[in-house]
Order: C-alpha cells, then sequence, then structure tokens
C-alpha cells in the first residue's frame, strides 16, 4: 500500500463512526468484566497521588509544588495517566489486533486513533476528583482554567504523534516495546508531575522545555496555580506537539506497507 492510499478508503464521516465503535469497544472490554467498572479510571492517579502527597507533605519538608499540593499532584497526575497508559498501548496496537489490521479497508491510523480517544474519554471521566480535591482543598480557580481544553488538544496532537511512529516501528522492532517501558518510567520523572517548572534550576528549565510534557502540564495547572505559568515550556509545547504530529503522520506513511508484510 502506497502512502497516497492511507486515507483513500472511505469518507471522514465513515473513519470517525468506525473510530467510535472501535473506542466503544475498547471501553466496553475494558469494564465488562470489572465490578468497579469506573471507579478503576481514577484509582491509579488517587493512589499516586495520595503517595506522594504522604511522601511529600508528611515525612519530608516539601520544597516543591504549590498549595494545595494534593491538587498540585493530580493536576498532572491525571493527564500523565492518560499518556502513560497510550503509549504503553500503542507498542501492542497492530499486533493485538493484526487479522483485523490487514483486512479492513479503513486507514490503519485508526488502530491508533482509538487508543488515543478511549484513554481520552477515560481521562475526560475522571476530572470530576480534581474538581472534588480542589473544592475540599479550598483551591481558588482563575481565567487560566479557560486554558485546560488547549492542553487537552495539545496532548491528543501529541500523542497521535508519538503513537503514528510508535505502533508501526513495534511491529518492525519488538524490542522497542521494552524499551519504551523503561523511556516512561525516566520520562515520569523528567516531566513536572511531582514539581513544577518554576521549581527547575536555571539551566535545566530551558533543557526541560523540550519536553512537550512540562508546557502541557503548565497548561492544566494554570487555572488554579497562575504562578507556574512559564511562557518557554508553553511555547515549545506548541512547537514540538506540532513537530511530532507532523514526524509521526510522515513516518507511518512511509512504513504503512512495511507494517502489513510484516502482519
Amino acid at each position: 500500500m502506497t502512502s497516497a492510499t492511507v486515507g483513500a478508503p472511505g469518507s471522514p464521516r465513515r473513519y470517525l463512526h468506525s473510530l467510535w465503535l472501535l473506542t466503544a469497544r475498547d471501553l466496553k472490554v475494558r469494564y465488562a468484566t470489572s465490578a468497579l467498572g469506573y471507579l478503576w479510571s481514577v484509582l491509579d492517579p488517587l493512589v499516586m497521588s495520595a503517595i506522594y502527597w504522604f511522601v511529600f507533605t508528611q515525612i519530608f519538608d516539601r520544597a516543591v509544588g504549590a498549595q494545595p499540593y494534593i491538587v498540585f499532584l493530580i493536576t498532572a497526575l491525571l493527564p500523565w495517566v492518560w499518556f502513560n497508559a497510550s503509549v504503553s498501548d500503542f507498542t501492542r496496537a497492530f499486533n493485538k489486533d493484526a487479522r483485523l489490521v490487514r483486512s479492513t479497508a479503513i486507514p490503519r491510523s485508526i488502530w491508533v486513533n482509538r487508543i488515543v480517544l478511549s484513554k481520552g474519554v477515560e481521562f475526560l471521566c475522571s476530572l470530576p476528583v480534581l474538581v472534588v480535591f480542589a473544592v475540599f482543598a479550598g483551591a481558588s480557580v482563575g481565567w487560566g482554567l479557560l486554558w485546560f481544553p488547549v492542553a487537552v488538544v495539545l496532548q491528543t496532537m501529541l500523542l497521535v504523534g508519538i503513537g503514528l511512529l510508535v505502533a508501526p516501528l513495534c511491529v518492525l522492532w519488538g524490542d522497542l516495546e521494552r524499551t519504551t517501558r523503561l523511556v516512561l518510567r525516566a520520562l515520569f520523572y523528567a516531566s513536572p508531575v511531582i514539581y513544577g517548572v518554576a521549581d527547575l534550576p536555571d539551566g535545566f528549565r530551558e533543557l526541560a522545555a523540550f519536553n512537550p510534557l512540562a508546557g502541557i502540564f503548565t497548561l492544566y495547572r494554570v487555572g488554579f496555580f497562575p504562578d507556574q505559568w512559564d511562557t518557554l515550556t508553553v511555547v515549545m509545547a506548541f512547537v514540538m506537539s506540532t513537530f511530532f504530529l507532523v514526524l509521526g503522520l510522515t513516518v507511518f506513511r512511509r512504513l504503512e506497507h512495511a507494517v502489513l508484510k510484516e502482519l
């Protein structure tokens, strides 16, 4: 299959319909045998938040972040879970449904986009937890909250781009699945989740700007913590998210034929 035929089969309407059907299937399968169902979408970030809150407020004197620290943590942990879960699933996006990937006429990018969408739906469903903690912790809300949907759009762009890179490469080189897990572990601490961009010393702040998650998490936070705003990281988040999206589209088109042969 050539790059010219990637988007040929079907109309955008058919693509969106198929995308939603696959996403709904993923969500149903995920929660069909679960007694807790929706609660699993929030338990992971809640447990992580509780652990870091306890360590940095009850055991050690916290020198990073802002008050209320639990809200500071959740505003980054929720989107981090979306990012981490999506990238982890990208490594198996094509191998998991190899027969369908080979036989369907719809563009193969749908197998990446359905992961982004399904994990994104779970992220949106977890936002009431942020609201509850913000209310009970007494967090102030400002006009910076208008940046929140911008952060969602940027993270979607970033994830689609990374997915279109990771998914085909993991089919061609199986070892990349384990490598991706190691990179995600390191990226968690390299991203401003338990700390903010403002906590970084000079030099590291400029380096952190090349991590698009730094600017994206900043946009999620500024509605509650306006002092966390950092123009450089926000601008670089726009640049890097766009870069990864364009790179992902380009690489995916070039590797799609090789991926189908490998499957």
